[in-house]
């Protein structure tokens, strides 16, 4: 697989910045660094699989609860990626730079860096195989893999975005081409997709194309652009209230949805994209565009796949309320990589930190969970270079949110809780353990303190 096909993370966050719980008091303004090595020893009490939004702050969550030296992370990437930032970096807003950061500033003091990759997990004996071939055991397990992107099930990708007009918003290595296309972009098709599998973030794929058309109005150039959203989904988001809002500004701004249609072919060359129409199998239709965002198909990690902890997907088969491994009970799971029923965003892993944090600490208890995650998650839905949609649900597709307003409506200060506030959040809340999504703001409501 080539490097554009595996990096992988989580998308959006949730608000609530200025309600902080006690310990962000004593978050230190400067990144925290430990020294990437082999391991040190074959055995951690929590051992952590991935570095990604999950993993960091699980990791520093559990070496409060055990000390310093007994926690350990395996992560073989240098740098680590606040990922949510990529809508606006694509839509030129901000710089690729302000969203990346070196691993070992943001592993936990006292956090064994593991930089490698693994290869298995043998959840029945407590270990996991390294690449370089060594062991690890474990007392604890937590699994944090994320999502694997996968562009090569694309005919024609990744190698097509070695020619211009064509970009995606989620790989490192090809966001700053969403922009490079959205400014050279002339006169014709602008072409957005949403493939037939899940994805993080499931908004994102539309945020870049209302970031798109503000942008062409701003140039003069939206009378010169047929927009398209071309999604293999039947409806355009999976919540009715903000389905319906973002439907509203669709018509608004004359903007084309072409509902199951699933991108299976790029002619980059010819600039030519192919889809299959899915409720047609086999009919394929070919469009012409002077721009095409692509978001690619996704899935589990491959060392997930066939593995003893996972589902017949190969997503993390775990409990959908406490977190817990449905079979082994030493192990637990986190984001993206699990088969949690809800939308895969870091708002989730944000939430399902503060539930899986109460649930490791029965377990080592010998105590049974009763902490309950409802599925939360979030997507601040960008409409404008100054407008978003704070959308926040449950695993029932209903809005579960946070402040007492419409929040289907277009907001300037959502976004720039979005673009400003969020990251400060995730860097120095969300990352350190300190933040389990956001102070309850909403029970604070209830209760009538506003």
């Amino acid at each position: 697989m080539s490097a554009i096909g595996v990096v992988s993370s989580c998308s959006c966050l949730r608000p609530g910045v200025w309600l902080l719980k006690p310990g962000m008091q004593k978050m230190s303004s400067f990144g925290l660094h430990t020294a990437a090595r082999c391991a040190a020893k074959d055995y951690y009490e929590v051992l952590v699989l991935g570095g990604g939004t999950g993993g960091i702050t699980m990791s520093a969550r559990m070496k409060r609860k055990v000390g310093a030296g007994n926690v350990a992370v395996v992560e073989p990437s240098k740098t680590h990626y606040y990922q949510p930032l990529w809508t606006l970096v694509g839509g030129g807003a901000k710089q690729l730079a302000t969203s990346a950061r070196p691993t070992g500033s943001v592993m936990p003091e006292g956090v064994e860096w593991i930089k490698s990759r693994v290869t298995a997990l043998d959840p029945d004996k407590n270990y996991v195989w390294l690449e370089n071939d060594s062991k690890i055991s474990y007392k604890y397990l937590i699994i944090a893999l994320g999502i694997s992107l996968h562009y090569e099930k694309i005919k024609g990708l990744p190698e097509g975005f070695h020619h211009p007009k064509i970009g995606s918003n989620y790989s490192v290595h090809t966001v700053e081409k969403t922009w490079k296309a959205l400014q050279d972009f002339k006169e014709g098709n602008a072409i957005f997709t949403f493939p037939n599998t899940p994805v993080k973030c499931a908004g994102a794929p539309q945020k870049i194309m209302y970031l798109s058309e503000a942008y062409w109005r701003k140039t003069g150039k939206r009378s010169k652009a047929n927009i398209m959203f071309n999604t293999s989904l039947g409806v355009i988001f999976g919540v009715k209230k903000y389905a319906d809002a973002l439907l509203e500004i669709i018509k608004e701004r004359n903007i084309a949805v072409n509902y199951k249609r699933n991108l299976v072919e790029v002619r980059a060359d010819k600039q030519e994209a192919v889809f299959e129409n899915l409720d047609k199998p086999g009919v394929t239709e070919v469009h012409q565009y002077e721009m095409l965002h692509v978001t690619p198909p996704m899935g589990p990690p491959d060392v997930l796949i066939n593995s003893p902890v996972s589902d017949e997907i190969g997503w993390v088969d775990v409990d959908k309320e406490t977190l817990q491994h449905k079979k082994y009970p030493n192990v637990f799971g986190i984001g993206d990589c699990t088969n949690l029923p809800t939308s895969k965003t870091a708002a989730a892993v944000a939430a399902q930190s503060g539930v899986l944090d109460k649930t490791i600490s029965l377990v080592m208890k010998n105590q049974l969970p009763t902490k309950k995650y409802d599925g939360y998650t979030s997507c601040p839905l960008v409409t404008g270079y100054n407008k978003v949609i704070l959308a926040e649900f449950d695993y029932h597709a209903q809005p579960l949110e946070t402040f007492p307003i419409d929040q289907s409506k277009e907001r300037v200060t959502m976004y720039h809780m979005k673009a400003d506030m969020m990251p400060f959040l995730y860097w120095n809340g969300l990352l350190k353990g300190y933040w389990g999504g956001p102070a309850p703001v909403r029970k604070l409501m209830h209760l009538g303190l506003k």
